[in-house]
Parts: structure tokens; sequence; C-alpha cells
């Protein structure tokens, strides 16, 4: 299949791509640099000049291919409303020129949005719409082509990492290291799921290969590892005091990542290992961060 990829220049679709070629795929990169472009034809895809914001490039790319893998996505939390609506319009998009075609649409959302009852795991099998989280707009709006017609599916992410990137914990390595502290909230017992993007990248491969229309899959290889445990790696590693803190005071210390850092996010992926037959390999979360480099 020729695969039009979003975020293809990024973490995780620069991984997804030689896990694409290495299958026999062929790959079509949305790139809106030419420094993007250059690594796209380096690492053996193909170009297709735009950004998120530009829907008729998006549209295009669309066209031009068998399948549809959109991980893209704006990562700019200050203003996480308006870059989730921004997905919004881009699956919205590209879904229009898949109807009446049985082409593979893969999308990305959250494990959060899987989630009902606090504490209790998120699975494959819910879509809670009346999640408070804006990024169940991405699904929201998978199921709006859906009803269209299109073949769109939908892989749920957790903390993604390897030892250079880890989702929202690499803000949060920052914060520590610009406060001098390394915090968690309350007793830190708030769990984040999580998988190596290695095992991230096989994932969508064979989401993508099983295109089941309304599937939902779960990219978790840890249901979820604790705030706490967390907060301890990054204090060795930055070898600065690990500390405890109310909720009152997570404002002023984590800024913007106040709302993620007191949440509890376990997620399972026992559905997604019996339907995809996959079985992650990489690292810990915990394990990448031991072998990151803090200085």
């Amino acid at each position: 299949m020729r695969v039009f990829l979003t975020g293809a220049t990024g973490f995780i679709g620069s991984a997804i791509i030689p896990e694409l070629l290495n299958a026999g795929h062929k790959v079509l990169g949305l790139s809106r640099s030419d420094a993007g472009a250059q690594a796209l034809l380096a690492a053996g895809a193909e170009v297709h000049r735009g950004d998120l914001a530009d829907l008729d490039s998006l549209r295009r790319g669309a066209e031009a291919s068998d399948a549809v893998i959109h991980c893209g996505f704006t990562h700019d939390f200050l203003n996480f409303v308006a870059n989730c609506e921004q997905d919004r319009l881009a699956i919205e998009a590209m879904g229009s020129v898949l109807v009446g075609s049985d082409r593979s649409f893969l999308i990305t959302s959250g494990t959060g949005m899987g989630s009902t009852v606090p504490g209790q795991p998120a699975t494959e099998d819910v879509f809670n719409r009346d999640h408070p989280h804006p990024r169940k707009a991405s699904e929201l709006a998978a199921d709006s082509v859906a009803e269209r017609g299109v073949n769109v599916s939908v892989v749920r992410l957790p903390q993604v990492h390897d030892t250079v990137k880890q989702g929202l914990i690499t803000y949060a390595v920052a914060v520590a290291r610009e406060k001098g502290v390394s915090a968690y909230l309350g007793e830190g017992l708030n769990r984040w799921p999580a998988a190596h993007v290695l095992d991230t990248a096989r994932l969508y491969r064979l989401a993508l290969e099983k295109a089941q229309p309304g599937a939902r899959y779960h990219a978790v290889a840890e249901e979820g590892v604790s705030m706490r445990e967390i907060a301890e790696v990054l204090g060795r590693g930055l070898k600065i005091p690990v500390v405890s803190l109310s909720a009152e005071e997570a404002p002023a210390h984590f800024g913007w990542l106040a709302m993620f850092a007191g949440y509890d996010m376990p997620a399972s992926s026992v559905l997604t290992k019996e339907r995809l037959d996959w079985h992650p390999t990489g690292p810990g979360l915990i394990a990448d961060l031991e072998q990151m480099r803090y200085n």
C-alpha cells in the first residue's frame, strides 16, 4: 500500500516509516519544511508538502494514497483546545475524500477516551463522549466520517517513550530541572500508561493492515506507572530532591502540566493484544528514564 502519513517527521511518525517500509509498503510523508522533506527522503519516503492547518494539502495527500495514518498533532499545550479543534478539522477533511472507498484511515487519540470509571483502566471497547478532555474531538470526528462510510479506526496513545522523549514526562523533566525539585502530587499513586516508541510503531502497522472499521486500539505496554516512581527516577537522574506537593501547589510548580499531573490514567490493552496479535517487547518507561542522558 501507499500510505499517506501525517506527523511523518515527528517522534512516532519517524518510527512508523521504517516499520511500514520493512513490511513492503510505500510512505507518502507530510512535511511543512525543507528540512523535514530531506529527512523523509533520507528515510526512504516520498514527500508531500503541506501542514495540518492546510486542509487542501491533507485532502490531496489522502486522495493520492491507498491508506492514511494520521498521527500528526500540534503539541502546543497552551493552546490545547484549539489544537484539538484543528485535529477534528483535519480528520474530517481527509475523511471526506475517502468516502465510498474501503481505504483504511487510522487516526490517533489518547487512552483516556476509554475511561468512564475513575481508577479503573480505560478499555478499547469504550468511548466516553462525556469525557472532559478536549482530545475527544478527534474520536468524535472519526465517528462522524465513519457514519459517511469511511473505514476509520483509532489508535489511542499512552506516554510513548524511548531514552530521548517520553510524552508528557519530557515536559516534567524540564519543569524539574527549572524548579530544582522533582515533584508528584499527594502520595503520587496516580498512574500513567506507557509504551516504547518501536512497539507503538508496530501497532500502527498492524492496525493499518487489519483495517477493521470502527476498531479502537490501545498502544499500552504498561497499564500504569505511578507518578511517584516517575518523580523518583527523575530526581535520581537530575540529582535533585523529590517532593510531594498538594493540588493547590500544582499550578505554580507545573504550569500547564498541572492539568495532567494528578490524573490517574491506567489503561488496558488486553483486547488490542488479542485482536492484533501485538506483543510489546521494548524497555519499560522507568528503564528508559534511567538510561536517559540528564546532562
